[in-house]
This record gives C-alpha cells, structure tokens and sequence, in this order.
C-alpha cells in the first residue's frame, strides 16, 4: 500500500512539472500582453492593427495638373522597400469618402474666422450623397466637435458660433480625427485643416499625430491662411513647412496662403480630387510586424503622367 501512494505522489510531481512550464508561457504571454496594452495608452505613437493590408488611395494627373481616368491594374507597380508586391485589389469607382474639416479657432485666426466659416460651408455644399463630412475645431487648449458625420449639405449651427481665441493645439485636432476616421468603414478618409500657424498647444508631437495618420490611411489636406512674416517668431516650429508635410507624406495637397476664391477654390478641388482617386490594397511580402518605416512607391506605365500617394507606413508591432 505504502508502495502505491509513493507511486501515485511520484506520477502527480511529475504531471505539476510538465504543466509548470505550459503555465509560466501563458502567464507570461498575459503580462506581456498586459504591458502591451499599458504602452499603447500611455504612449498616442503606438500603433496596432488587426490586418496588415495596405490600404493606397492614389491620385493621377497629368502634364497640366488634369486628373486621369480610365488606367486599369496593369498600368501600375507598387513597391515597398523596392521589393514589387502584388496587388490584391484595384477600383476607381466613386467610392463614398469620410472626411474631417479642422478649423483652427486660435487667436491669430480672428480676422479669418469669417472667410474660413465660409470656405468650410461650401466644402460641406459639395460633398455627394454617399459621403460624410464631420467639423472639428481647435483653439485655446481644447478640439471640439462641432458637427458629427453627415450626409447633410448643411453645416451645424455651431460653426457660426466659432470664436478666434488661445493657442493652436494642431496635432492633437490631427489625432482626434484621425481617431474618429479610424471607425468609419469607408476605405478613403481625409482631413481638411484650415489654419493659419505653428502648433503651440498639443499633447502629442508632429510624429506622433502623422504616424496615427498614415496607420489609419488618411490622406490630409492642408490650407495655409497664414502671413509668412508671422514664421519668424515662432515658438515651435515653421507653421507652413508642417502644413505641407502633413500633405505631402500621406499623399495629399497643400495649398499655399489661399484668400477669397483662392480658398473656395482649395476647397473644391479637394473634394474633386476625392472623387477622382484610384484605390489599391495589396499585402506586404515582408511578413515582420517590427514598427519599422517601410516606404512605398507607386509607378505608372505611362508617360508624362503624375503619381501622388502616400509616401510609406511603419508596421505594426505584433502584440506576440
């Protein structure tokens, strides 16, 4: 009997050791995990997604700035990191476009707040049934909604009541939208800024409101109402230089110091250029999920023409 209960506790240690290891794994698979998750909200940077399908909206012209249609699949290449991918999927439909206006409401903009309501009315004008359009504004300390996403041609009451006031917390209005975007379930997403100056009040830095951008595939757009003088005092960075590179690495425009027509013009083509936009997805080749910049070229085969995209994407770190 004695013999028995030996043999019965040495068969028990022996499973404990087995499943001790299988354990300590999982446990440490949850508090990695955990960690995980505690980094991505105290760190706006950190990005992660579900899939790692490249979502390119990509914009064609030619030699005299006309938007091209009519191209098929075989007319383009995408490379990331120089290495050609295949491309999964390809539209020029007009597909439904969500957009965010951001309207900076800092105290500089006090003499511009008239023209900018303006402008910001007869973007909402041109947008098609289908598409939604959201306004945010950012002034003071603060970036407030002032109109959810709608269909609707009009723009809520709130717009006019907009007061130039404070500082201009522009990358965290840039991260607020991209956040709100990020939910919307259609593939091409844009965000319209309207301001006049540098960022002086934001939590969050120029990287870290361009990579949520590019994460979440927004194209951004971008309308410098500023008076170049104003640049030499500055108290963080050159306003119209991080206008143009908000446009530029996510394959948007920007429009230089627009007033009066120039400005309803600005907006116009925007909301042309949404409507002229070939879509393209394709899985990346390099499987790594290691938060690097990889960068992306699309090519055409065909001459005398403009390609216009985003410049690149950092991959997602795997939450192992």
């Amino acid at each position: 009997m004695r013999n028995r209960f030996t043999f019965l506790l040495l068969i028990a240690f022996t499973l404990l050791c087995a499943l001790a290891p299988a354990r300590a794994q999982k446990a440490n698979k949850q508090e990695q995990q955990q960690e995980q998750k505690k980094a991505e909200e105290q760190d706006p940077g950190v990005i992660s997604v579900d899939t790692n399908l490249v979502v390119l909206n990509v914009t064609i012209t030619d030699a005299k700035e006309r938007y091209v249609a009519g191209l098929k699949k075989e007319n383009f290449s995408v490379f990331e990191d120089t290495v050609q991918q295949r491309i999964s999927s390809f539209s020029f439909e007009e597909t439904p476009f969500a957009a965010v206006l951001l309207l900076d409401t800092s105290a500089s903009m006090e003499k511009k707040m008239s023209i900018a309501r303006a402008a910001c009315s007869r973007f909402a004008e041109g947008i098609r049934e289908g598409d939604s359009l959201a306004i945010y504004s950012f002034g003071g300390t603060k970036v407030k909604q002032l109109q959810d996403f709608t269909e609707s041609h009009d723009v809520h009451d709130s717009l006019w009541d907009t007061q130039a006031e404070g500082e201009t917390p522009l990358y965290d209005a840039v991260v607020k939208a991209t956040e709100a975007l990020a939910k919307r379930p259609e593939r091409r997403r844009a965000i319209m800024i309207v301001s006049d100056g540098a960022d002086t009040k934001s939590r969050v830095t120029f990287e870290d409101a361009m990579r949520q951008a590019i994460a979440a595939s927004v194209t951004i757009y971008s309308v410098d109402l500023s008076d170049n003088a104003l640049y030499k005092s500055t108290p963080r960075d050159n306003g119209a230089e991080v206008l143009k590179n908000f446009a530029i690495k996510t394959g948007g425009r920007f429009f230089q110091t627009p007033g009066g027509g120039k400005l309803r013009d600005a907006f116009t083509q925007t909301v042309e250029e949404l409507r002229n936009q070939y879509t393209i997805t394709y899985e990346p080749s390099n499987e790594k999920r290691d938060g690097r910049w990889r960068t992306i070229e699309v090519r055409i085969n065909q001459p005398k023409m403009s390609v216009r995209t985003r410049q690149g994407y950092h991959a997602a770190k795997s939450r192992g």
